[in-house]
């Protein structure tokens, strides 16, 4: 019976959120927790659930407003793909927004991720995956300046560099991906219109060509309750 009081109060948040219609903003939320007789720590503890599933959205400095119903891109993860690719086979539409290429200098977690010294010249790019207009994963490519530059990304670049390596005809053979949750930096929960702090899974992956060599190294947070991965697996030895 302890949690009771917390699942009321979920209940009647998300009975709140049904009502008000997408991209209304919600009252303040000392407002809020005042009217639901909670601590701000708590309502906020009760909200996390509805970000992660993609029905709310807090945004810095502005409030947080009800989102609605969201695509959800579901995809397995034994094959890579890129967003847009698992996007185009849903009919959902995908969009790249805060796209910045540029030329930096390999430093100690990047440059173990691809194998290469400090100070290697490195291309990296940046940039927001956008559903419906909505924010929903930023990913980061760090790439030895000899597979690509900056000035090699063609107009109308679509956000995926593992598409622009495969239509170039580069030979790709396997990723290795690490994946976890993490919290949004400040950096990151900018790019994606959050919270600092906002839960969000992590993806960091290593692309490697058929001689053995990392080509790009890759750190992509996807937005939960915009995804559902998954994974087929066989049974013992069958």
């Amino acid at each position: 019976m302890a949690n009771f009081p917390f699942q009321r109060l979920q209940a009647d948040l998300a009975e709140l959120i049904a009502r008000t219609p997408a991209g209304q903003r919600l009252i303040s939320e000392p407002d809020l927790a005042k009217q639901m007789g909670v601590s701000r720590a708590t309502l906020r503890e009760a909200m996390r659930t509805f970000e992660t599933q993609g029905l709310i959205r807090r945004r810095q400095g502005s409030g947080t407003y009800v989102v609605g119903k969201v695509p959800v891109i579901d995809a397995g993860l034994e094959v890579l793909e890129s967003v847009d690719t698992m996007a185009r086979r849903m009919n959902l539409q995908t969009t790249v927004s805060d796209l910045h290429a540029d030329q930096v200098e390999s430093a100690k977690d990047v440059s173990a991720g691809l194998g290469v010294p400090d100070g290697t010249r490195l291309t990296r790019v940046r940039r927001v995956i956008r559903a419906d207009s909505r924010p929903v994963a930023y990913l980061i490519d760090t790439l030895p300046f000899d597979v690509i530059s900056p000035a090699d990304l063609p107009d109308g670049f679509t956000g995926s560099i593992l598409d622009f390596l495969l239509h170039r005809g580069d030979k790709l053979t396997v990723s290795r991906a690490a994946i976890s949750a993490t919290n949004a930096t400040a950096e990151v929960a900018k790019a994606l219109e959050i919270q600092r702090g906002d839960v969000l899974l992590q993806f960091i992956s290593q692309l490697y060509t058929e001689d053995g060599r990392i080509v790009d190294y890759t750190v992509s947070y996807f937005i939960p309750g915009y995804f559902n991965f998954h994974v087929v697996r066989r049974i013992g030895n069958s």
